[in-house]
């Protein structure tokens, strides 16, 4: 019962979760879930919400099926709840993707937590607030959580999960083996930053691509194609760190690094480069070795370019069936 205290379902015994909010990201996570073979329980006070969600669960659901659906997954697994309480109140995990206001998103978490079932996992789909922030009105602001999906939830595989100053680790450690047991590519993040990771990347990218049109440097096509042609291949295999500790041959990141650091690179971008410490320097290279796993140059370099063939061969089927991608 919502406000007593019960026990946490195993991460991978769960069987109903309740998606509040169903815009795109909501329906996107209903969609990922039902092809998982959850039992999945919608709500959105919108107008028309029901109709809205099943639509959008129903023109996923070709790719999904395309992809390989979970034993058992079905879309008759779905419903529409007429209230968040009926929604949140036999649910074992909860997905809240309300819009973008944090007034809204402060008020519904509190709504939702008085709903669920005690010691239950909350999560927000927030792609840019802090959970400290969302969780304030929270009678038990120990289990929210964000989780952060990348669009659309049902095809990218990318959650980023993190808790609040309020959060218990517990939490947050429960979400990320959920979310890996439900098949998504997790990163756990030890703490708060406004944007989280991915999309503090993306905007910087973004914010280059800007300054390249507004000047005239290039155009939006020339940038969409420097990108998806260009680094998008390399990025989808290994990163961007990777990436650049293979360009610095056998002697992998170190290397690089003492040709072409922050302090001594052409200043390519409007972006101001940070001051390459001995501290963050080691850093890079530390990570960079931990990332590689114990495997070569030579062995990444091989793995890169096996995937870059599958990856090319892959863009070329679809070329075929959709034409040109830019």
């Amino acid at each position: 019962m919502p406000g007593e205290m019960g026990s946490r379902p195993d991460p991978n015994d769960v069987h109903r979760i309740a998606c509040i909010g169903c815009g795109v990201i909501g329906a996107g996570w209903a969609a990922y879930f039902l092809a998982r073979g959850y039992d999945v329980v919608g709500w959105d006070p919108a107008p028309g919400g029901e109709a809205g969600l099943r639509t959008a669960v129903e023109a996923a659901w070709p790719i999904l099926q395309e992809l390989g659906l979970a034993p058992g997954a079905s879309l008759s697994r779905l419903t529409f709840a007429p209230s968040l309480a009926a929604a949140c109140g036999a649910a074992d995990f909860v997905q809240e993707s309300a819009p973008e206001r944090l007034a809204l998103k402060q008020e519904l978490l509190s709504e939702i937590d008085k709903a669920a079932p005690a010691e239950i996992v909350i999560a927000s789909s927030t792609s840019g607030f802090l959970m400290s922030e969302m969780q304030a009105q929270a009678a038990h602001p120990e289990r929210l959580v964000v989780g952060h999906p990348f669009n659309p939830p049902y095809l990218m595989p990318l959650v980023e999960v993190v808790g609040g100053d309020a959060t218990d680790a517990g939490a947050v450690a429960w979400a990320a083996a959920f979310y890996e047991a439900a098949g998504k590519t997790v990163i756990q993040m030890e703490r708060e930053v406004p944007g989280f990771i991915a999309d503090r990347l993306q905007q910087a990218i973004w914010h280059e691509a800007l300054y390249m049109i507004e000047a005239g440097e290039a155009t939006v096509a020339e940038i969409d194609r420097a990108i998806a042609a260009g680094p998008g291949l390399r990025w989808a295999i290994m990163g961007h760190c990777l990436t650049f500790h293979l360009a610095g041959g056998d002697g992998g990141m170190a290397h690089f690094l003492d040709h072409f650091d922050p302090e001594t690179a052409a200043p390519w971008t409007r972006l101001a480069s940070p001051e390459l410490t001995p501290e963050l320097r080691q850093a890079v290279i530390t990570g960079s070795e931990t990332a590689a796993g114990g495997r070569s140059v030579a062995e990444l370099t091989q793995h890169r370019d096996r995937c870059l063939v599958a990856i090319t061969r892959a863009l070329e089927e679809a070329r075929g069936t959709d034409g040109a991608i830019p």
